[in-house]
């Protein structure tokens, strides 16, 4: 009897020391948890601000990779949406966030590239505007745009052909739904994403869809250069 008596004493120590072993490190998970939170939070904000003040500046942002701008999305912009899709019965990965993330990835390219056509303008031009009684707002948009539309049109060309391009942040903030959204606030899979998810594991027919979606893509990049090539010289010039 005595011996029983000390084996459960010794079960219920050892139990006890166990229990008190995964309490602290249930302890320590939370803390680095809550530690992790934080920084991504810092990080985000930090980020955030960079971001706005480059678009601000018109400074060339444009060495940031597509993964940081995701990452952005899931921790700023998806939040935010989710709260304002919810009357909608919505999702904060959709359609409308994949938007955001991606026109913000694009005005960095296209305000750097336009300002630069834009300087490249003579001053005479706006002078002269100015000296025959056009308004500072009627030199701007009938001189001075139109003077650089070559450069402008270059801008958005580059602009365009990035976002229809991107992959890796639409991946992160779109829901990689592969559905037909019925509303902004619906998640989707867009076809660069598509590629990149199954290329991994596809076979026959499935290979070949793939690949036929590249093609789609490519034809699509082609058709958007020969628009906006009608659009800048003619179809003469075009």
């Amino acid at each position: 009897m005595t011996r029983q008596t000390a084996s459960d004493k010794f079960s219920t120590s050892n139990l006890s020391k166990s229990n008190k072993s995964i309490d602290s490190w249930h302890s320590s998970a939370d803390d680095i948890h809550d530690t992790t939170a934080i920084l991504v939070s810092t990080i985000g904000a930090t980020f955030s601000v960079f971001v706005l003040w480059g678009l601000s500046a018109s400074l060339p942002v444009l060495c940031i990779f597509s993964v940081v701008y995701g990452f952005f999305g899931v921790m700023v912009l998806v939040p935010w949406v989710a709260a304002l899709a919810d009357p909608f019965d919505g999702s904060g990965m959709s359609m409308f966030t994949a938007s955001l993330v991606l026109g913000i990835m694009i005005l960095p390219t296209i305000i750097t590239v336009s300002k630069t056509s834009l300087d490249a303008v003579p001053g005479s031009y706006y002078e002269g505007s100015l000296a025959l009684g056009a308004t500072h707002e009627r030199s701007v948009f009938t001189i001075m745009l139109p003077a650089a539309k070559s450069g402008v049109l270059s801008a958005v060309i580059l602009g365009v052909g990035r976002a229809i391009g991107e992959t890796m942040a639409v991946i992160m903030v779109a829901g990689n739904q592969p559905i037909m959204p019925s509303g902004l606030f619906e998640g989707l899979r867009t076809m660069t994403s598509n590629i990149v998810l199954e290329m991994g594991y596809a076979t026959g027919l499935h290979r070949q869809a793939l690949i036929a979606t590249g093609v789609v893509l490519f034809v699509f990049i082609l058709l958007i250069n020969l628009c906006f090539s009608l659009v800048k010289g003619g179809k003469k010039d075009a």
